[in-house]
């Protein structure tokens, strides 16, 4: 079973990482994947949706940062780095796109 976190840390490496994330759920559509956006990505990631938003786990120390909240339908995590760590001592392979 794969299980991917995609971490996007900027607003380039997001459009990178929803890419990604739509051809690996093509091929693998049973794949567990998360997309973890935390600094400049979750501005990005907020003024732009996306259908694969259900993806996202978004950075609550940014938001808080930036005065942002996020949306309604939208999972954060407490901090993107802890969130990050956590997954992969769980066994979940990490990307950074």
């Amino acid at each position: 079973m794969v299980r991917l976190l995609i971490h996007a840390p900027s607003p380039s490496s997001l459009e990178r990482a929803r890419r990604n994330l739509a051809n690996l759920l093509k091929l693998a559509p049973d794949a567990t994947v998360e997309l973890v956006v935390n600094a400049g990505a979750v501005a990005a990631a907020l003024d732009t949706p996306h259908p694969l938003d259900v993806y996202l786990r978004v950075c609550a120390n940014t938001l808080a940062a930036n005065g942002r909240t996020a949306p309604d339908g939208i999972t954060t995590v407490p901090a993107a780095v802890l969130y990050l760590a956590e997954r992969q001592a769980d066994g979940w392979s990490y990307i950074r796109a």
